[in-house]
């Protein structure tokens, strides 16, 4: 069973689509389930102002995408990578168990995101 704010960023889902001109992208998939996730970032100053994605999966996944871009909106980098699986899947309420692996997906793509900005900065 979903929480009521995992079927709303799954039925709502905020900041969906492709940034052309993102500072960093990262991309990050289960073979065994078959979602795929990719999340944009605009940066400026070391802040977060845009996040968008592009999800390929189960409602959770889509979920999970949705709350991410919502989390790191205004947040530094730093703190940006700061936020975990469990991070995620709390402020979503929790996802079932079968479902946790989603979290690790928007997780590990944001800090892929954050990564290839940064080796774009050198």
């Amino acid at each position: 069973m979903y929480t009521k704010e995992v079927m709303d960023h799954f039925t709502n889902p905020r900041n969906v689509g492709e940034m052309p001109d993102a500072d960093g992208i990262g991309e990050e998939g289960n073979p065994v389930c078959g979602d795929a996730m990719k999340i944009f970032l605009k940066i400026r100053d070391d802040k977060i102002v845009d996040a968008k994605f592009q999800t390929f999966g189960c409602g959770a996944a889509i979920a999970v995408s949705s709350m991410v871009t919502e989390m790191v909106k205004g947040k530094s980098l730093d703190e940006a990578l700061s936020i975990s699986k469990e991070a995620v899947s709390s402020a979503l309420g929790g996802l079932p168990a079968q479902k946790q692996h989603c979290s690790n997906l928007g997780a590990a793509a944001l800090h892929k995101a954050i990564e290839d900005y940064r080796k774009k900065q050198t």
